[in-house]
């Protein structure tokens, strides 16, 4: 028989009552209000009997548009969360000067840091990436959808499963207090026996299954399924930098998940893979991680610099300058971007031949992006410029990252990072190419392809509110930090002893409050927009019908894409289309095959949770159950064989007739 404690920790595991964080007035403040939004969000589904259209029709969905636009939606609430962690972080170090502590204890904004990088990278940029590349690649190649629809499906709810289990640390226990890399010897068991680093090695590991598989699904679609005529010196840059991207996915993931795979035995069953004991290194965990992360900022940034191609071509009226040169540069950026990951710990004592070496391959990786940025300028040198928000936010950009693009050379020469390593200059450098680069082209791009998606536009004014607030304000919160780091300020510090630096912590904060203000106008942006899409409908006059495939379908797109496949003859698809007085044809058509709907991949999902959380807390029946619930629903769905359905051909030609008459303007 079992003692009473035995019996629970066998039942719960390391899961207690106090592992509810109830004497931080912070969370329960931020507890109460995420259930009260919760209540709000069911009982307004509940009301409008929402539930089955939202089961049928999205959760359930194998379309990759819709996919698309989930995976968006995803990353707009994680940048809630994230924002909100970076606004505590710069008021904190606002207030704690002259022997104030502020008003968060150390535990607790070691875990806000740590979440908000975690929070930012990979469920913020990675989703908006994905969202995008899912969106608008099979439209851009002539494809009716990606290769793999239901493994399209599965990867979502994936990356949404690890997004959950980092938000139940919220609540339940704690997050880790190791930075978003977690180094050990610090996310070693010995220095961190609590659960924060297991939630963040199993809510990586989790989103990392949907990423890597996404990427397969994604690169498979644009080598196999693009329309004839078009080889790949015809594809539109966005998919060739969606492919680069896919393709640096599936070369890197595999890596996370060997690195946090020895990680987790070390944790768990004590082996000593990265500690000084019986010959592990943590210099090796260092190297692994970095191989995938350097990867993983090229994997972020080359589908915004495919977003600034698109816009920069169609809101200035003229062909792309230097197409072949954009691809070149992309494929060089590509295969450069695993030559130069030991830039990031110079400081670790690898020698001066190694850190020469990587030096020299950092700056060598500036030059194509260079290039990119020259071709931009002069794609914009006697064009006729609508300044549309797309554009503002692509000029934004191209100020922005150039000097974030300075700064990363300045850091790329090893006697300098020497200095300036660890310092708050590397975090405004960061920043300036993260938020200046990934986040601004993602701006660009839901503004841009949201007509596709929806057949309105989004409200311009709001759009230039946002992008002006967004501009100013991360002059003012990261321009700063340039300025302290090199005045010898260490990052992740809470507190301070010199008030003379206290001006430059309250620009900084100020800056924040500012980006807040920029993404409030956002929120009210998709409010307004929705509400008055009738009068923003009507894109007559605007430059809005771009140059590639994807505009040659209506707004929004059917089920099935395209009711003909398109033959492609030049680079622009779309614009030599209309130029050769193109016609839908009305005849000669035939069923159209499409993938059915599965709710598979969101029950996997939901598994993955309850999976990682009895890993998590040790709850060994639980883990057991749901990785056997995972293999049977995984085995079940290879036995449905009614997952296919055809579209009739009446309801095509009444689709086609439509989009046919819809676009009679444009042909």
């Amino acid at each position: 028989m079992f003692s009473n404690p035995d019996l629970m920790k066998l039942i719960f595991g390391r899961l207690t009552l106090e592992s509810i964080p109830y004497q931080e007035p912070i969370l329960i403040v931020t507890f109460i209000g995420v259930a009260i939004g919760a209540i709000a969000v069911l009982s307004i589904i509940t009301y409008f009997r929402w539930w089955v259209p939202l089961w049928k029709d999205w959760i359930t969905s194998v379309d990759h548009k819709k996919i698309g636009i989930m995976y968006i939606v995803l990353a707009l609430i994680m940048l809630l969360r994230g924002f909100s962690d970076a606004i505590l972080m710069r008021t904190q170090q606002a207030l704690a000067f002259n022997g104030s502590d502020g008003f968060l204890p150390p535990h607790h904004y070691d875990q806000i840091f740590t979440a908000h990088g975690v929070i930012m990278i990979f469920f913020v940029a990675m989703p908006f990436v994905t969202g995008l590349m899912n969106f608008v690649v099979p439209l851009q190649i002539g494809a009716r959808d990606v290769s793999f629809p239901f493994l399209n499906n599965f990867s979502f709810w994936m990356t949404t499963a690890g997004a959950i289990i980092i938000m139940i640390s919220l609540f339940i226990g704690e997050f880790a207090r190791t930075g978003w890399l977690a180094y050990p010897p610090l996310s070693g068991i010995a220095y961190s026996p609590d659960v924060g680093v297991d939630y963040y090695i199993w809510g990586l590991q989790v989103a990392g299954i949907g990423t890597l598989l996404s990427g397969v699904n994604l690169i498979a679609t644009i080598i196999k399924m693009r329309a004839p005529g078009m080889h790949l010196m015809r594809m539109p840059v966005f998919t060739w930098t969606a492919l680069c991207t896919n393709i640096l996915i599936v070369a890197s993931f595999p890596i996370l998940t060997a690195v946090l795979a020895l990680l987790s035995l070390d944790r768990y069953v004590g082996t000593n893979f990265f500690t000084n004991d019986l010959g592990g290194n943590p210099m090796m965990y260092v190297n692994l991680i970095w191989i995938w992360g350097h990867p993983e900022v090229y994997i972020l940034i080359l589908p915004a610099f495919g977003v600034f191609s698109e816009v920069v071509a169609t809101f200035c009226g003229k062909r792309l300058f230097g197409y072949a040169s954009m691809v070149y540069a992309t494929m060089v950026i590509t295969i450069l971007a695993y030559l130069v990951w030991l830039h990031h710990f110079f400081t670790m004592g690898s020698g001066a031949s190694v850190n020469s070496f990587f030096g020299i391959t950092t700056m060598i990786i500036s030059i194509p992006t260079g290039a990119k940025i020259f071709n931009w300028l002069f794609t914009m040198y006697k064009g006729r410029i609508h300044f549309d928000v797309p554009m503002l936010w692509t000029i934004g950009f191209m100020v922005t990252f150039v000097i974030g693009g300075m700064t990363g050379v300045m850091l790329a020469v090893p006697p300098a990072d020497f200095v300036l390593h660890n310092s708050l200059f590397l975090i405004a450098h960061f920043h300036n190419v993260i938020i200046g680069g990934v986040l601004f082209g993602m701006f660009a791009g839901v503004n841009y392809w949201f007509p596709k998606a929806f057949g309105f536009k989004l409200d311009p004014f709001w759009g230039k509110v946002s992008f002006w607030f967004w501009l100013t304000g991360f002059y003012f919160a990261f321009m700063p930090l340039y300025v302290l780091g090199l005045m010898g300020v260490t990052r992740r510090l809470n507190e301070f002893d010199d008030p003379s630096l206290r001006i430059w912590f309250l620009i900084a904060a100020f800056g924040a409050a500012l980006i807040a203000v920029g993404i409030a106008a956002l929120i009210i942006q998709l409010v307004v927009s929705f509400r008055r899409r009738e009068e923003l409908r009507d894109t007559t006059g605007d430059p809005w019908n771009g140059r590639t495939l994807e505009w040659s379908t209506s707004s929004p797109p059917p089920e099935y894409n395209f009711a003909f496949t398109p033959v492609v003859h030049e680079q622009d698809a779309w614009w030599d289309m209309k130029k050769r007085g193109y016609v839908r044809p009305l005849a000669g058509y035939r069923p159209i095959h499409m993938p059915k709907n599965t709710g598979t991949g969101a029950i996997l999902g939901g598994l993955s949770i309850v999976f990682a959380f009895g890993m998590i807390w040790y709850i060994w029946w639980m883990a057991i159950l749901a990785f056997v619930a995972m293999l049977a629903v995984a085995i079940g769905h290879t036995f449905n064989y009614k997952r296919d359905f055809y579209i009739p051909v009446d309801e095509v030609t009444q689709t086609e007739e439509a989009r046919t008459r819809q676009l009679a303007g444009q042909v």
